[in-house]
This record gives structure tokens, sequence and C-alpha cells, in this order.
């Protein structure tokens, strides 16, 4: 594996100061609704997310920010507007602004805080690595963090909870290689349920994660 693709594998792994771990994408709602309550609903929803949902919606984002000439303050209006609640809308950005700030810190470079996929799109592009790769291995720390948190609150032992991951890859890489020869316009979000999750997140009386 070449040192570029390491240090991608670096920025995107949980030890990545991101915090992700404090946001669920809405699952903390499905999960006390009881929509999600095995490693079989566990992946079934993960699934619609990356195949129907934020995981296509970013990897087209990406794909674009990742071509030469492209337009990053206007991809990322565009990531801005495609949110359908403003949780949703804060953990982009402020995950995004996490990223940024770990990066500028380590590289003493100015990194603009933009929503997390397209910060880190545009941080990898001096990399030069395919699109499809940048992407796939940012769907898929984006689907880990979000079965350890289906391992923890399900609960789900362990193996449950990589056996999910591990049978979710292929669709990662499906989802990536076709974004890849995607058109801008072909982003699209049909997965109402976790959209409504996220909104009914914003008003539960008791949360664990701040989405």
């Amino acid at each position: 594996m070449s040192p570029a693709a390491l240090t991608l594998v670096q920025w995107l792994s949980p030890a990545f100061p991101t915090g992700a771990f404090a946001y669920s994408h809405g699952l903390e709602q499905v999960i006390a609704d009881g929509c999600v309550h095995d490693a079989a609903s566990l992946h079934d929803w993960l699934a619609d997310v990356v195949q129907f949902g934020t995981g296509w919606q970013d990897a087209v984002l990406m794909t674009h920010a990742l071509k030469d000439g492209a337009d990053p303050d206007a991809l990322d209006a565009l990531c801005v507007a495609l949110q359908p609640c403003a949780e949703r809308l804060q953990e982009a950005r402020e995950q995004g602004a996490a990223f940024a700030r770990t990066l500028g810190t380590m590289t003493g470079q100015h990194i603009p805080a933009r929503t997390l996929p397209l910060t880190v799109a545009c941080a990898a592009r001096p990399l030069d690595l395919p699109a499809k790769d940048v992407i796939a291995l940012y769907l898929q720390a984006f689907v880990s963090n979000l079965v350890t948190m289906g391992v923890k609150h399900i609960p789900l032992g362990q193996s449950a909870g990589q056996k999910v991951l591990a049978d979710l890859l292929p669709l990662i890489v499906t989802i990536a290689t076709n974004a890849e020869t995607a058109e801008i316009d072909a982003f699209a979000n049909s997965c109402l349920a976790a959209d409504l999750a996220a909104m009914h997140h914003e008003i539960k009386e008791t949360r664990l994660y701040r989405t």
C-alpha cells in the first residue's frame, strides 16, 4: 500500500479526532423506536442509508470535488442545501470543521472547514488516489461508526457487528465505483425514513448522541 493510501486510512480511522462517536445519523432514534433491533435490521437500515441516502449523496459530491477544476465552495453549498434537517447539517459541518482543524494542526497548512465530505475530498486531492478508493474508504468509515453504535445500543455482540460491516463492504465498493462516473445531477436522496428519524431526534428528550 502506498504512503498516500496509508495517509487516507489514518485520516478516516476511528482514532482521528473528528468526534464521529458523538453523532448517530438518526440511528439512536430508530433504535429507541424499535425499528432497528438486531443485526439484520441494522444491516438493512445502513444499506439503505448508503445506497439511497447520505452515502450515495456524499459519494457523488466527493467525486466532483476530486476533479481538476472543481469548485469546492459551490459543491459545499450544495451539500449544505441537501441536508434535510438541522441535526444532519450540524453533523456534516461539525465533523468537517474538526477534520480540517486536526489536519491543519498536523500539517501547518490552512485547511478550509467545509462539510465533512467536501473537507475530506479537498484534503485528499493532493494524494492523487482514484476517486473510487477515496470514496470507498470514506463510506467504510461512515458505516463503521454507525455499526459501533449499533453494537453498543441495540446491543449486539462485537462479532455480529463486524459481520454487519463485512456484509456491507461489497455495497460500499459498488456505490464508490458507480459514483466515480456519476454526473453531478445524479445525486438523490430517497431514504426518507432516515431523514424523519433525524428530525424526530431533534426533539428527543433524552439523548446520548448529538444527532
